[in-house]
Parts: structure tokens; C-alpha cells; sequence
């Protein structure tokens, strides 16, 4: 049975450690299985992100898609901040890394932002519950120190997208996320 357990640090997060299986012929991991999130929806686009050491990617937010991320190589410093007001987890940062050697997959709720930084060249292969809307694909900076993310690294790179989202004080109401949001 995979080790499924909800974040001491933000609630709705869920962290998966799947049962791995090998043998000389190589191994096998259940990576995702809906039933494992109370709050996960059925999840309709799978997408595949590659970047290379030193790279920053987030910290992104939707308001109605939940994320479930898996690392298959490389390592990833994962931060994940609850930006969802009336949460009793609002204002809450977790770091934790996901690496391709250890099997560990991660829900990210709707209203909670996620970025990572690549420890080393990686590759991330993460489900979503809806397809892309650029309306719900919405940024809070990376580098906020309201959010005090620990990066894991010193000179890191990063978009131009993401060098120009707002700070956490500065998101606008209209899409600021609230606890209990979920169309």
C-alpha cells in the first residue's frame, strides 16, 4: 500500500510515496491513483516539463486546477505557499524535494502556489484536472519575501513571466484564492 499523507504544512496538500517493485528486469511504480485524493478530480492532461540545473519555474496559481507532480529524473527543490484566504493554512510556505531516485508524488490544490527549482537537470512529469485555461494560469513572484521560499540555489534563471508576477500583497482581489473554491 503507497504511504498517502496530507501536509503538516499546508493543508489539502498530499504527498505520496507509491510501493515501488523490482527485480534484475527493472521496477514498476504506481505513480497516480485517483481514488488516493479527496479532493482530486479526475485528471484530464498529462504534461511533461524538462529544464535544466540552475532554472526557477513559479510560483504559479490557479483558481480552479488541481496539479499532481511526479519527478521521473533529476532533482526538483519544490515551494508550495497557501495563498487560499479564510485557509486555516493561508500564509503557510512548505519546501520539500521530490528526486527521480526516491518515488514521491505531490497533489497541489486549487489556491495554493507551486514553483520549483532545478537541483539538477530534471524531468517532471505532472497531471492536471483541467485543460490549459489562460485565464486560471496566474503568478505570484518567486522571490517574495512575505513567502520566504529557500530556492536551494544562488544564481538562479528565471522567465521572464515569472520575474513579473506581482507580490503576494499586490495580487488583485478578483483573483486573490479563497479556502473552499472549486468550480
Amino acid at each position: 500500500m503507497p504511504d498517502i499523507r496530507e501536509s503538516e504544512v499546508i493543508g489539502d496538500v498530499m504527498v505520496v510515496e507509491p510501493d515501488a517493485h523490482g527485480d534484475e528486469r527493472g521496477r514498476f511504480v504506481e505513480t497516480y491513483r485517483r481514488s488516493w485524493f479527496p479532493l482530486g478530480r479526475e485528471m484530464t492532461q498529462g504534461n511533461r516539463s524538462e529544464k535544466q540545473a540552475g532554472a526557477i519555474v513559479g510560483l504559479h496559481y490557479h483558481l480552479h486546477q488541481a496539479d499532481y507532480w511526479y519527478v521521473l529524473r533529476g532533482t526538483a527543490r519544490v515551494v508550495l505557499h497557501d495563498l487560499r484566504q479564510g485557509s486555516p493554512t493561508d500564509g503557510a510556505t512548505l519546501t520539500l524535494d521530490l528526486d527521480g531516485d526516491h518515488d514521491r508524488g505531490l497533489f497541489i490544490p486549487p489556491g495554493v502556489a507551486h514553483g520549483f527549482a532545478s537541483l539538477t537537470d530534471l524531468t517532471l512529469w505532472y497531471l492536471v484536472d483541467s485543460y490549459y485555461n489562460p485565464n486560471d494560469e496566474l503568478g505570484v513572484a518567486w522571490d517574495d519575501p512575505a513567502i520566504g521560499a529557500d530556492w536551494g540555489l544562488t544564481e538562479p534563471v528565471v522567465s521572464e513571466r515569472d520575474r513579473s508576477n506581482p507580490l503576494r500583497s499586490e495580487i488583485p482581489a478578483g483573483v486573490q484564492p479563497r479556502a473552499g473554491l472549486r468550480t
